[in-house]
Protein backbone atom coordinates (compact mmCIF):
# COMPACT_ATOMS: atom_id res chain seq x y z
CA UNK A 1 0.00 0.00 0.00
CA UNK A 2 1.33 3.26 -0.64
CA UNK A 3 2.04 6.24 1.72
CA UNK A 4 -0.76 8.09 0.16
CA UNK A 5 -3.29 5.08 0.95
CA UNK A 6 -1.72 4.80 4.39
CA UNK A 7 -2.48 8.00 5.33
CA UNK A 8 -6.34 7.74 4.25
CA UNK A 9 -7.13 4.10 5.91
CA UNK A 10 -5.45 6.30 8.96
CA UNK A 11 -7.87 9.32 8.64
CA UNK A 12 -10.99 7.11 7.82
CA UNK A 13 -10.35 4.93 10.89
CA UNK A 14 -9.76 8.27 13.12
CA UNK A 15 -12.85 9.30 11.91
CA UNK A 16 -15.00 6.35 12.39
CA UNK A 17 -13.11 6.60 15.78
CA UNK A 18 -14.49 9.59 16.99
CA UNK A 19 -17.80 9.34 15.28
CA UNK A 20 -18.31 6.15 17.77
CA UNK A 21 -17.10 8.57 21.04
CA UNK A 22 -19.99 10.68 19.67
CA UNK A 23 -22.35 7.79 19.68
CA UNK A 24 -21.71 6.26 22.73
CA UNK A 25 -21.24 10.07 24.72
CA UNK A 26 -25.16 10.97 23.12
CA UNK A 27 -26.15 7.72 24.32
CA UNK A 28 -24.17 7.99 28.26
CA UNK A 29 -26.10 12.04 28.15
CA UNK A 30 -29.59 9.76 27.13
CA UNK A 31 -28.95 7.43 29.73
CA UNK A 32 -27.71 9.76 32.76
CA UNK A 33 -31.52 11.96 31.84
CA UNK A 34 -33.17 8.73 31.77
CA UNK A 35 -31.87 7.72 35.20
CA UNK A 36 -32.40 11.30 36.63
CA UNK A 37 -36.12 11.54 35.56
CA UNK A 38 -36.27 7.58 37.46
CA UNK A 39 -34.88 8.59 40.36
CA UNK A 40 -37.10 11.91 40.28
CA UNK A 41 -40.13 9.70 39.66
CA UNK A 42 -38.95 7.61 42.80
CA UNK A 43 -39.44 10.71 45.03
CA UNK A 44 -42.61 11.18 43.74
CA UNK A 45 -44.18 7.49 44.88
CA UNK A 46 -42.25 7.62 48.08
CA UNK A 47 -44.01 11.22 48.73
CA UNK A 48 -47.35 10.11 47.39
CA UNK A 49 -47.31 6.98 49.84
CA UNK A 50 -48.35 9.16 52.48
CA UNK A 51 -47.87 8.85 56.13
CA UNK A 52 -46.00 4.85 55.57
CA UNK A 53 -42.98 4.97 57.96
CA UNK A 54 -39.95 5.70 56.05
CA UNK A 55 -38.59 2.91 57.04
CA UNK A 56 -41.14 1.06 55.77
CA UNK A 57 -41.13 2.74 52.68
CA UNK A 58 -37.67 2.23 52.27
CA UNK A 59 -37.86 -1.35 52.79
CA UNK A 60 -40.42 -1.97 49.95
CA UNK A 61 -38.22 0.53 47.67
CA UNK A 62 -35.55 -1.91 48.26
CA UNK A 63 -37.01 -5.25 47.86
CA UNK A 64 -38.42 -4.87 44.40
CA UNK A 65 -34.87 -3.06 43.51
CA UNK A 66 -33.24 -6.69 45.15
CA UNK A 67 -35.67 -8.93 43.20
CA UNK A 68 -34.62 -7.00 39.91
CA UNK A 69 -31.09 -6.96 40.47
CA UNK A 70 -30.90 -10.58 41.13
CA UNK A 71 -32.41 -11.11 37.90
CA UNK A 72 -30.54 -9.31 36.18
CA UNK A 73 -27.37 -10.89 37.26
CA UNK A 74 -28.72 -14.71 37.00
CA UNK A 75 -29.73 -13.58 33.46
CA UNK A 76 -26.42 -11.81 32.76
CA UNK A 77 -24.58 -15.35 33.75
CA UNK A 78 -22.25 -12.91 35.80
CA UNK A 79 -19.90 -14.83 37.78
CA UNK A 80 -20.89 -14.61 41.50
CA UNK A 81 -17.09 -14.11 42.62
CA UNK A 82 -15.97 -12.45 45.89
CA UNK A 83 -12.37 -12.56 47.40
CA UNK A 84 -12.15 -11.45 51.19
CA UNK A 85 -10.46 -8.00 50.29
CA UNK A 86 -13.69 -7.12 48.25
CA UNK A 87 -15.95 -6.94 51.57
CA UNK A 88 -15.18 -4.06 53.24
CA UNK A 89 -15.99 -1.97 50.40
CA UNK A 90 -18.91 -3.65 49.42
CA UNK A 91 -20.11 -3.57 53.15
CA UNK A 92 -19.72 -0.11 53.65
CA UNK A 93 -21.38 0.63 50.26
CA UNK A 94 -23.89 -0.24 51.68
CA UNK A 95 -24.20 0.77 54.88
CA UNK A 96 -23.63 4.36 54.02
CA UNK A 97 -26.26 3.42 50.96
CA UNK A 98 -28.75 2.36 52.98
CA UNK A 99 -28.33 5.50 55.39
CA UNK A 100 -28.87 7.37 52.58
CA UNK A 101 -31.47 5.87 51.19
CA UNK A 102 -33.57 6.59 54.78
CA UNK A 103 -32.15 9.84 54.89
CA UNK A 104 -33.22 11.05 51.35
CA UNK A 105 -36.99 9.70 51.93
CA UNK A 106 -37.30 11.37 55.26
CA UNK A 107 -36.40 14.74 53.58
CA UNK A 108 -38.73 13.65 50.60
CA UNK A 109 -41.79 13.53 53.34
CA UNK A 110 -40.16 16.96 55.28
CA UNK A 111 -38.91 18.96 52.83
CA UNK A 112 -40.05 20.11 49.32
CA UNK A 113 -39.31 17.22 46.30
CA UNK A 114 -37.08 19.75 44.46
CA UNK A 115 -35.14 21.19 47.88
CA UNK A 116 -35.00 17.31 48.92
CA UNK A 117 -33.23 16.43 45.49
CA UNK A 118 -31.19 19.17 45.40
CA UNK A 119 -30.08 18.56 49.12
CA UNK A 120 -29.05 14.95 47.80
CA UNK A 121 -27.85 15.79 44.91
CA UNK A 122 -24.64 17.38 46.79
CA UNK A 123 -23.25 13.81 46.81
CA UNK A 124 -20.58 14.34 43.64
CA UNK A 125 -18.89 16.96 45.78
CA UNK A 126 -18.92 14.70 48.97
CA UNK A 127 -17.18 11.73 46.88
CA UNK A 128 -14.46 14.13 45.85
CA UNK A 129 -14.03 14.57 49.46
CA UNK A 130 -14.43 11.65 50.53
CA UNK A 131 -11.73 10.22 47.65
CA UNK A 132 -9.32 11.68 49.56
CA UNK A 133 -9.44 9.19 52.36
CA UNK A 134 -10.55 6.23 51.07
CA UNK A 135 -8.79 6.16 47.60
CA UNK A 136 -6.19 8.61 48.25
CA UNK A 137 -7.26 10.57 45.40
CA UNK A 138 -6.17 14.73 46.16
CA UNK A 139 -8.64 16.99 44.53
CA UNK A 140 -7.31 20.00 42.42
CA UNK A 141 -8.25 23.97 42.43
CA UNK A 142 -11.04 23.38 40.29
CA UNK A 143 -12.36 20.55 42.68
CA UNK A 144 -12.19 22.35 45.79
CA UNK A 145 -13.55 25.20 44.23
CA UNK A 146 -16.66 23.27 43.37
CA UNK A 147 -17.22 22.04 46.69
CA UNK A 148 -16.94 25.52 47.97
CA UNK A 149 -19.87 26.61 45.94
CA UNK A 150 -21.91 23.64 46.35
CA UNK A 151 -21.89 24.38 49.94
CA UNK A 152 -22.93 27.70 49.73
CA UNK A 153 -25.51 26.92 47.05
CA UNK A 154 -26.30 24.44 50.02
CA UNK A 155 -26.69 27.05 52.20
CA UNK A 156 -29.29 28.80 50.07
CA UNK A 157 -31.58 25.66 49.92
CA UNK A 158 -31.27 24.95 53.50
CA UNK A 159 -31.95 28.33 53.99
CA UNK A 160 -30.75 28.35 58.38
CA UNK A 161 -31.98 30.89 60.57
CA UNK A 162 -30.46 32.67 63.16
CA UNK A 163 -27.45 30.26 62.67
CA UNK A 164 -29.37 27.34 62.70
CA UNK A 165 -30.69 24.74 59.95
CA UNK A 166 -33.33 23.62 59.87
CA UNK A 167 -33.61 19.68 60.72
CA UNK A 168 -35.25 18.52 57.08
CA UNK A 169 -32.60 20.49 55.70
CA UNK A 170 -29.56 18.92 57.72
CA UNK A 171 -30.78 15.61 56.71
CA UNK A 172 -31.16 16.52 53.04
CA UNK A 173 -27.45 17.28 53.66
CA UNK A 174 -26.88 13.82 55.35
CA UNK A 175 -28.42 11.87 52.32
CA UNK A 176 -25.98 13.72 50.33
CA UNK A 177 -22.87 12.91 52.41
CA UNK A 178 -23.69 8.99 52.93
CA UNK A 179 -24.81 9.06 49.06
CA UNK A 180 -21.52 10.36 48.08
CA UNK A 181 -19.14 8.27 50.78
CA UNK A 182 -21.47 4.71 48.89
CA UNK A 183 -20.69 6.23 45.57
CA UNK A 184 -16.76 6.57 46.55
CA UNK A 185 -16.93 2.83 47.72
CA UNK A 186 -18.86 1.56 44.31
CA UNK A 187 -15.41 3.06 42.81
CA UNK A 188 -12.90 1.46 45.41
CA UNK A 189 -15.10 -2.24 44.55
CA UNK A 190 -15.13 -1.58 40.59
CA UNK A 191 -11.02 -0.54 40.98
CA UNK A 192 -11.11 -3.95 42.76
CA UNK A 193 -12.40 -5.96 40.07
CA UNK A 194 -15.97 -6.24 41.36
CA UNK A 195 -18.70 -6.23 38.74
CA UNK A 196 -21.34 -3.43 38.49
CA UNK A 197 -24.59 -6.55 38.90
CA UNK A 198 -22.81 -7.95 41.68
CA UNK A 199 -22.44 -4.42 43.59
CA UNK A 200 -26.26 -3.70 43.06
CA UNK A 201 -27.50 -6.80 44.00
CA UNK A 202 -24.97 -6.88 46.96
CA UNK A 203 -26.42 -3.31 48.52
CA UNK A 204 -30.37 -4.45 47.10
CA UNK A 205 -30.03 -7.28 49.61
CA UNK A 206 -28.19 -6.09 52.10
CA UNK A 207 -30.47 -2.87 52.68
CA UNK A 208 -33.74 -5.36 52.23
CA UNK A 209 -32.26 -7.59 55.30
CA UNK A 210 -31.20 -4.56 57.71
CA UNK A 211 -34.88 -3.14 57.23
CA UNK A 212 -36.78 -6.44 57.90
CA UNK A 213 -36.54 -6.60 61.38
CA UNK A 214 -38.30 -3.23 61.99
CA UNK A 215 -40.86 -4.21 59.41
CA UNK A 216 -41.83 -7.19 61.22
CA UNK A 217 -41.64 -5.61 64.61
CA UNK A 218 -42.97 -2.39 63.22
CA UNK A 219 -45.24 -2.87 60.49
CA UNK A 220 -47.79 -0.35 59.71
CA UNK A 221 -51.00 -1.29 57.63
CA UNK A 222 -51.21 -0.02 54.06
CA UNK A 223 -53.82 0.93 51.54
CA UNK A 224 -53.39 -1.60 48.39
CA UNK A 225 -52.73 2.12 46.71
CA UNK A 226 -49.74 2.75 48.88
CA UNK A 227 -48.79 -0.49 48.36
CA UNK A 228 -48.92 0.00 44.57
CA UNK A 229 -47.06 3.63 44.78
CA UNK A 230 -43.68 1.96 47.12
CA UNK A 231 -43.76 -1.02 44.78
CA UNK A 232 -43.77 1.41 41.51
CA UNK A 233 -41.24 3.61 43.77
CA UNK A 234 -38.80 0.25 43.94
CA UNK A 235 -39.40 -0.33 40.01
CA UNK A 236 -38.24 3.50 39.51
CA UNK A 237 -35.45 2.91 41.59
CA UNK A 238 -34.62 -0.04 39.57
CA UNK A 239 -35.04 1.65 36.71
CA UNK A 240 -32.71 4.52 37.75
CA UNK A 241 -30.13 2.21 39.03
CA UNK A 242 -30.38 0.12 35.39
CA UNK A 243 -30.09 3.66 33.58
CA UNK A 244 -27.26 5.02 35.48
CA UNK A 245 -25.33 1.67 35.14
CA UNK A 246 -25.86 1.65 31.24
CA UNK A 247 -24.60 5.61 31.09
CA UNK A 248 -21.38 4.80 32.69
CA UNK A 249 -21.04 2.05 30.24
CA UNK A 250 -21.17 4.58 27.23
CA UNK A 251 -19.02 7.79 28.56
CA UNK A 252 -16.49 8.43 31.15
CA UNK A 253 -17.76 10.62 34.04
CA UNK A 254 -16.68 13.79 33.27
CA UNK A 255 -18.18 14.11 29.68
CA UNK A 256 -21.74 12.92 31.03
CA UNK A 257 -22.49 13.16 35.08
CA UNK A 258 -23.49 16.75 35.25
CA UNK A 259 -26.40 15.82 33.03
CA UNK A 260 -27.58 14.15 36.54
CA UNK A 261 -27.89 17.22 37.78
CA UNK A 262 -31.67 17.43 35.55
CA UNK A 263 -32.49 15.49 38.35
CA UNK A 264 -33.74 18.73 40.08
CA UNK A 265 -35.64 20.17 37.25
CA UNK A 266 -37.57 17.13 36.86
CA UNK A 267 -38.30 17.11 40.34
CA UNK A 268 -39.13 20.57 40.57
CA UNK A 269 -41.90 20.10 38.00
CA UNK A 270 -43.45 17.07 39.55
CA UNK A 271 -43.43 19.37 43.07
CA UNK A 272 -45.53 21.88 41.15
CA UNK A 273 -47.92 19.73 39.09
CA UNK A 274 -48.41 17.67 41.81
CA UNK A 275 -47.81 18.97 44.81
CA UNK A 276 -48.34 23.01 43.94
CA UNK A 277 -44.73 23.45 45.46
CA UNK A 278 -43.09 26.58 43.80
CA UNK A 279 -39.19 27.21 44.67
CA UNK A 280 -38.24 30.29 46.64
CA UNK A 281 -35.86 32.74 45.77
CA UNK A 282 -33.81 31.61 47.61
CA UNK A 283 -33.93 27.69 46.50
CA UNK A 284 -33.77 28.72 43.38
CA UNK A 285 -30.64 31.25 43.52
CA UNK A 286 -29.15 27.62 45.33
CA UNK A 287 -30.38 25.49 42.58
CA UNK A 288 -28.43 27.86 40.04
CA UNK A 289 -25.06 27.97 42.09
CA UNK A 290 -25.29 24.07 42.39
CA UNK A 291 -25.65 23.49 39.00
CA UNK A 292 -23.77 26.53 37.35
CA UNK A 293 -20.61 24.88 39.58
CA UNK A 294 -21.45 21.11 38.11
CA UNK A 295 -21.34 22.51 34.12
CA UNK A 296 -18.79 24.76 34.92
CA UNK A 297 -16.66 21.91 35.88
CA UNK A 298 -17.60 19.69 33.37
CA UNK A 299 -16.98 22.02 31.09
CA UNK A 300 -13.33 23.07 32.51
CA UNK A 301 -12.57 19.30 33.15
CA UNK A 302 -13.55 18.79 29.19
CA UNK A 303 -11.29 21.65 27.59
CA UNK A 304 -8.17 20.10 29.39
CA UNK A 305 -8.83 16.36 27.76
Amino acid sequence: MTTAGQGNSKNISETVSAENRISSRRKGILFILLAAFFFSLMSVFVRLSGDVPTMQKAFFRNIVAAVVAMIILLRSKTKISLKKENLPPLLLRSVFGTIGILANFWAVDNLGIADANMLNKLSPFFAILMSIFILGEKPNRIEWLSVILAFIGAAFVAKPSAGIVSLPALVGILGGFTAGTAYTFVRKAGLQGVKGPIVVAFFSTFSTLVLLPNLLLNYTPMSAQQLLLLVLAGCSAAGGQLSITAAYQHAPARDISVFDYSQVVYAALFGIILFGEFPDVWSLIGYVIIIGTAFAKWYLLTQRS
